[in-house]
């Protein structure tokens, strides 16, 4: 027995799908390999077969050859899997909403679990959401794809499928946007480093009064001149790239950002001293602006990862 080609074959088993399958294209390969260094080197031993290996090429290239033409999910189900997933997530997402608001965690076994969760927790419990959903459509697409029986799937017209989205001209807002992403972040920059703060309750400036004591008021201005200085960043990067990874880590960072200000404390936060209603409602009033700004940059995390790897997720292997 040749250790070298039997842990060769291994390898190349690790990419091989199907049993049947597996078995006869590792004696293919076995075969051609035996052959090879007999032929060539006149005797096959160890030495002879290594050389034989190094030439016939990494493991994963070989199974590629073998793999070429078949598809993970068929070609007729690529698109249905970024439909059902998008229908799938919003489901996820409408009850994670409302798991949030009402405080209460929902169990439909085996398929989903949402546990009692804060808006923060939220925040990072969606993009795995998403994440677990793509990979329940994948599952059973592939197992569809595998039975070899003709399923006709229902195809959901409420969805939004992205081809179809026409996207404006790229240069002119991209040079717009990163315009005013240095505006705010010049902006921001210049009235945080003269006054420690960018919120106001008046303007009454050279001397404004402050709407945050100066903790709070530090966070929240860094947090919105980090945003404003990612997205300049960002801009900038997509002058040289037109990586679709660029929105995805933008908006990754931004969803991270808005979700430190969820751990702050809001009852004590405020310079001035408002009447208890009014203290509340300014409370209240913060906190959904922070969800709905928080809602949207986890919607275009998730919309900007869809798009960086639809093709790949969807494509057959080797290809």
């Amino acid at each position: 027995m040749f250790e070298k080609l039997e842990a060769y074959l291994e390898e190349i088993s690790h990419f091989l799908s199907g049993r049947e399958e597996r078995e006869e294209i590792l004696s293919e390969i076995k075969g051609h390999i035996l052959e090879k260094a007999e032929q060539e080197l006149s005797e096959v031993t160890e030495t002879s077969l290594d050389k034989v290996i190094a030439a016939y090429g990494p493991a994963r290239r070989v199974a590629e050859k073998y793999l070429d033409g078949h598809s993970i999910i068929a070609p007729a189900f690529k698109r249905h899997l970024f439909r059902y997933t998008s229908f799938l997530f919003a489901v996820h997402f409408l009850i994670t909403a409302v798991a949030v608001i009402f405080t209460k965690s929902f169990l439909v076994f085996p398929f989903l679990l949402v546990p009692r969760m804060g808006v923060f927790d939220a925040l990072f419990y969606l993009p795995t959401a998403f994440l677990y959903d793509l990979g329940l459509v994948t599952l059973i697409l592939y197992f569809i794809t595998r039975s070899k029986k003709e399923i006709k799937l229902p195809w959901p017209r409420f969805a939004v499928d992205l081809d179809e989205v026409k996207r404006p001209h790229r240069l002119i807002f991209s040079v717009l946007g990163l315009g005013a992403m240095l505006a705010g972040t010049g902006l921001t920059l210049y009235l945080y480093v003269r006054y420690h703060s960018i919120f106001f309750l008046n303007l009454d400036f050279p001397e404004p009064r402050l709407l945050f004591t100066p903790e709070t008021g530090k966070w929240f201005s860094l947090a919105v001149i980090a945003t404003f200085a990612v997205g300049a960043i960002a801009l900038c990067v997509k002058f040289f790239t037109s990586s679709p990874w660029v929105d995805v880590i933008k908006n990754g960072i931004c969803v991270i950002i808005v979700g430190m200000l969820f751990r702050l404390p809001l009852d004590n936060a405020f310079a001035f001293s408002p009447s208890a209603r009014a203290r509340l409602s300014i409370k209240y009033t913060l906190m959904v602006t922070l969800f709905f700004i928080s809602i949207g940059f986890v919607v275009d995390f998730i919309k900007s990862l869809v798009l960086s790897g639809r093709k790949k997720l969807a494509k057959p292997w080797g290809g």
